[in-house]
């Protein structure tokens, strides 16, 4: 078979393994720095305080304010603490929130960032930062924005609510089901899609029924590793598209709006990208949308828009946004197909490839 591809792989040190956690100051000196702000939402601030004390006198301070979507308003506050801090890094503990926070940090002032997942978002992993300003969500893709260091620590992830794990895996399996089929795909994407994929269907089944198994944490956040690395190294499509538009305009909570979208965005994807889709759907049942759709029933993953307090008249704003300036789709897209794919998804009707 004849290929033509392109492949760039990632320069993050990534460093896994239960206990990993314990090597954050290592990693600060390793990487010649000084002063470290540690970074968390204000959930997570007693973490990030005990933090700040392990790592002792590396630490410049603590900044609490992530949340979703990374606000610039709230980025241009923490830059206030980094310039009064004199910080030379950044710390980013916790999931999605505060890794974009850490981002937009690092892509105004180039500084290392340092990241200690507690969830499964996989964006630690990625040179994409997505930030809301004006209620409307954009995203940037810059060497800057990849945190250099990864530090994955399972432990930090059983104490992670069961929804939250559900929603969070269904996100990072999100990027993996867009990367097998993005325009810029490789073989070594799709070979990481697939791996993650799998490991999530393994994991998340088992962690809903008991959280505290070591093991399938591992795996989901391995799974976490893979999907993210895959978005890191791609291009996104549709679903992005869809799930930017609703996080950044009407502020639905981002990884569970990712797992709502998911199956329906995938379905809607199914006939053009039949071939790069058909292991991803063996792994589902045979069918990539009905089969999301069930793995997301069957683990008590939310199943519609609604749910988020949407109104059926928000719809058709949000389909008008998702088609402005679209991201490359296999499928084409059209204002008519996507008002009736959120309308379905508003419903939590399960989808037909």
């Amino acid at each position: 078979m004849s290929r033509e591809f392109s492949y760039a792989g990632s320069p993050a040190q990534i460093v896994f393994g239960a206990g990993s956690r314990s090597k954050v100051a290592e990693w600060v000196v390793k990487a010649g720095c000084k002063r470290a702000l540690v970074l968390s939402t204000p959930h997570q601030k007693s973490d990030a305080e005990a933090l700040a004390r392990e790592i002792g006198s590396l630490a410049c301070g603590i900044f609490t304010g992530a949340t979703m979507h990374t606000p610039v308003e709230v980025t241009e506050a923490a830059m206030t603490v980094v310039t009064e801090t004199g910080a030379d890094c950044v710390i980013s503990l916790g999931g999605g929130s505060t890794t974009g926070l850490g981002k937009a940090i690092a892509y105004r002032t180039d500084l290392l960032q340092i990241v200690v997942p507690t969830t499964y978002a996989g964006s630690e992993v990625t040179p994409i930062l997505g930030q809301t300003e004006g209620g409307r969500k954009t995203t940037v893709r810059d060497a800057k924005i990849l945190p250099e260091i990864v530090i994955y620590d399972p432990a930090l992830t059983l104490g992670l609510p069961v929804a939250m794990s559900v929603t969070s895996g269904l996100n990072a399996m999100a990027h993996a089901v867009e990367g097998l089929y993005a325009r810029d795909r490789n073989p070594i994407s799709s070979l990481m899609a697939l791996e993650g994929l799998r490991a999530f269907a393994r994991s998340l089944p088992v962690i809903v029924n008991d959280p505290q198994n070591a093991d399938a944490r591992g795996d989901a956040l391995y799974g976490a590793w893979l999907c993210g690395s895959v978005l890191g190294t791609v291009g996104m499509a549709l679903h992005h598209k869809i799930c930017h538009t609703l996080g950044g305009s009407f502020d639905t909570p981002h990884a569970e709006t990712h797992a709502v979208m998911l199956p329906h965005t995938a379905a809607f994807n199914a006939a053009a990208a039949a071939p790069e889709l058909t292991e991803a759907a063996a792994v589902f049942g045979g069918s990539i949308g009905g089969g999301l759709w069930d793995f997301a029933k069957a683990i008590g993953a939310p199943l519609s828009l609604k749910e988020f307090g949407l109104s059926e008249a928000d719809l058709d704003h949000a389909a008008s946004i998702a088609v402005e300036n679209p991201y490359w789709n296999p499928r084409p897209i059209d204002r008519d197909a996507i008002r009736l794919l959120l309308q379905d998804a508003w419903e939590g009707r399960r989808p037909r490839d």
